[in-house]
């Protein structure tokens, strides 16, 4: 991670939030939010939001780390979603970095509609060392093969402690 680039990390972006986005659409299609999701407001999901925010700030954040070794991943997202955001809105998010670490970058993201700041969020990524992360993802999904439907509860076992602050 080039961290004198990440640390001058500032973006300007805008977003028109599409009907299929909102609440009722998204819960409509899962299985505990089907019964209820009519009664739901026609506005943004909170969880849609929070995957533009995240994705702006990855792709931001990836023009900075060598992806042939690191990958980005999030770590810690605090998101304050203030106001209803309806479809056909243009959201417009300011996002900087705040904050840097070893292997880490803080965003903070502005985003507002044309009436008002709809959301204050932070964003914390880490670049994570790929091999480490597709070795992870290797024995979950091995677990899973060899056990459908159950969590295999020792998946950390064999990493150094150096591997385990490096993935968290």
């Amino acid at each position: 991670m080039n961290h004198q680039n990440v640390s001058e990390i500032f973006f300007e972006e805008t977003y028109c939030v599409p009907p299929e986005q909102t609440a009722r659409a998204l819960f409509a299609r899962l299985p505990h939010g089907s019964d209820y999701a009519q009664r739901l407001i026609e506005c943004l999901a909170t969880s849609y939001l929070l995957a533009v925010i995240e994705s702006i700030c990855i792709r931001e954040m990836q023009l900075h780390v060598d992806t042939a070794t690191e990958v980005v991943v999030g770590r810690t997202i605090q998101i304050d979603h203030r106001a209803p955001i309806p479809p056909g809105s243009l959201l417009k998010l300011r996002g900087w970095v705040e904050r840097i670490g070893k292997r880490s970058a803080t965003f903070c993201v502005q985003t507002s509609d044309a009436h008002e700041v709809i959301c204050e969020s932070s964003v914390t990524l880490v670049a994570a060392q790929r091999v480490l992360m597709e070795s992870r993802i290797a024995a979950k999904v091995g677990a899973i093969v060899a056990s459908p439907g159950a969590a295999s509860s020792n998946l950390m076992a064999g990493l150094t402690d150096r591997e385990f602050e490096v993935l968290h």
